[in-house]
This record gives structure tokens, sequence and C-alpha cells, in this order.
């Protein structure tokens, strides 16, 4: 039996079918590649260019100073990302031992 494809991302039509690595509905004639990320699709990557997601568990690599406050980061201090922001910062992690932060995400790696 054959793997389901997904409906259409235009049209939401049940009869799409693939062409090589293309995804294709006869209805609406629109095309895609389900292995390429959608535009509107957050990519945020690591110190080393890792991909990363909600729920993933980090590292920091260097010391970072709190803004407002005299809390030292600690390199290696462990934090686990809440959400992907858009702009400067954008990790929305907890870190243990400090709480929520937001944090660039060239100061991390994957744990």
């Amino acid at each position: 039996m054959s793997e389901m494809l997904p409906k259409c991302l235009s049209c939401k039509s049940e009869y799409v079918y693939q062409d090589q690595s293309m995804l294709i509905c006869p209805e609406c004639n629109f095309e895609w590649n389900p292995d390429e990320p959608d535009e509107d699709e957050l990519i945020v990557k690591d110190i080393h260019g890792n991909k990363l997601a909600v729920g993933d568990k980090l590292t920091l690599v260097k010391d970072l100073r709190v803004k407002g406050s005299s809390i030292v980061l600690k390199i290696g201090s462990k934090a686990t990302i809440k959400r992907l922001l858009d702009g400067d910062h954008p990790l929305d992690c907890k870190v243990e031992g400090y709480g929520d932060m937001l944090i660039k995400a060239d100061k991390v790696k994957m744990a």
C-alpha cells in the first residue's frame, strides 16, 4: 500500500500526486516540495548551524551578563527552549537556576 500524501496546501484537494521530489495538485496546478521549509516557518540555528526547535536542550558557550542585573549566566549552564521568536533574541528559554531568559542563538549549542 502506498504512503498517504498530504492535501494540497492551496486548495485542500485530496487528489495530490508525486512527481519525483515534487507534490502536484491536479485541480489547481499547485506544486511544492515537501522537504523545503515553509516561507512562514521560523528557522533558528545554534553556533554550530544545528536547527533548533521548541523543547531542545541547550548549553551556553560563553558567560552572559544579564542586562539590568548583576547576574552572570555561566558558560555550560543548561537551558530548555520554550518558544522561538522573530527578532534579535530568538530563543525564549528556561535557564536552570536562573529562570526565563531571552537568549541570542549564537551564544548556545545543542546539549
